[in-house]
């Protein structure tokens, strides 16, 4: 949607509710029935649908063994070694990879089942679509090595569900600052990996953001908050290089960005102020719009509700709030919101996936009009809304 809040829609009636829950219950009852689901598989009308639940359900529960080949296919750099010097065979590839030749077929034929490589001719093996979209891609790569601690969070999930958010995981230690009782006096080496991952993926985000707000260039000056080493401003800088900059984030991180606006000759042009958003924010008369950039769904309810009302207090009435993340109930990509951000989000300790009506309601309390959502090309990476201040 572009220029207006999303619809609200309106609550069922009670008769509908009604049948509906019948109808869902008897369906219910014939797929759990193990007499119907083996009818289902045999007859000609319905026996595609029942593979293709069958082939669903299966893939759910082997999704681990599938995500641990595209780890090894990562940690081996296979995908750069046939986007370098492909296609080859299997007696090729083995030294390079440190794999002897059995080792290096099993990985390359369970790579090729799910379409990550293919097959070529004289036995030789080269990239497919998926492995192919991986080179370059560093944001991608560096968070399938990254989910190595989120399966070991993982390892026994009712035991994280039971006991909910604890600084008990490994990535409530990565994420230094989501459980932090001060996290504005953090050390520099309490953040500069998850720093360093964070702007890993945000140069694709950014170009989707950016892409989907052509008017930012239009404003005054932009605040970002939360804006790690400062990877969305240079891309801001690159696009739009008369708006006025600055970075708002923990000290030492603010300190990684400000080395990198100098190095990029954006010194005399960003400005990096090392605060906490929980704790008063950025000073207000800076800038006329201010961006949360994948902030938000990393912190609880309360802790939002600070961030929401910092930034209103640093802009101006009619300044703007730009609001860019990953959103619970995105049509197509609701397994990313409700599955995986849900879990990851309870391993790191802090925050929850948000649906945009969720949001809208938090940003009404915060001083801010009804946001208006902007198209993204990739909404299951990046939404983004726009609200303006009253």
């Amino acid at each position: 949607m572009s220029g207006s809040a999303a619809p609200v829609m309106a609550p069922e009636t009670g008769a509908a509710r009604s049948l509906r829950d019948r109808l869902l219950g008897l369906r219910d009852r014939l797929v759990g029935d193990p007499r119907f689901r083996d009818w289902a598989a045999r007859f000609p009308l319905t026996r595609p649908l029942a593979r293709r639940r069958a082939r669903a359900l299966f893939d759910l529960a082997a999704g681990f063994v599938y995500s641990q080949v595209l780890a090894a296919c990562v940690r081996v750099r296979l995908f750069d070694l046939l986007h370098r010097e492909g296609p080859l065979d299997a007696g090729a590839i083995a030294p390079r990879i440190g794999l002897d030749r059995q080792g290096t077929l099993t990985l390359l034929r369970a790579a090729e089942s799910l379409g990550l490589i293919e097959g070529r001719s004289e036995g030789r093996w080269g990239l497919a679509t998926l492995g192919a979209a991986m080179i370059g891609n560093d944001g991608l790569t560096a968070m399938v090595e990254h989910h190595a601690m989120l399966y070991r969070d993982l390892a026994d999930p009712l035991a994280l569900l039971r006991r909910g958010p604890s600084e008990d995981t490994e990535l409530a230690r990565y994420w230094a600052y989501a459980r932090a009782d001060a996290p504005d006096a953090l050390q520099p080496g309490d953040v500069g990996d998850y720093t360093a991952l964070m702007a890993a993926s945000q140069a694709f985000i950014a170009a989707e953001v950016l892409d989907a707000w052509p008017g930012l260039g239009a404003r005054r000056g932009l605040i970002d908050m939360g804006g790690g080493d400062g990877s969305f401003l240079r891309a801001v800088a690159a696009r739009h290089p008369k708006l006025d900059l600055v970075l708002f984030d923990l000290p030492p991180v603010a300190a990684r960005a400000e080395a990198r606006f100098a190095a990029a000759g954006l010194g005399g042009r960003a400005r990096c102020i090392g605060g906490s958003f929980l704790d008063g924010g950025p000073p207000a008369g800076l800038a006329d719009t201010v961006s949360l950039v994948r902030v938000v769904h990393d912190h609880d309810d309360g802790a939002v509700m600070r961030i929401l009302r910092a930034a209103r207090a640093a802009l101006p009435p009619g300044g703007t709030l730009m609001i860019a993340e990953p959103m619970s109930a995105t049509p197509g990509a609701e397994p990313v919101g409700g599955a995986y951000f849900g879990m990851y989000l309870l391993a790191m300790g802090s925050g929850r996936p948000r649906t945009a009506a969720e949001l809208a309601g938090m940003l009404a309390e915060a001083g801010f009009a009804p946001p208006r959502e902007r198209p993204t090309r990739t909404p299951l990476l990046v939404r983004v809304l726009l609200a303006d201040a009253v």
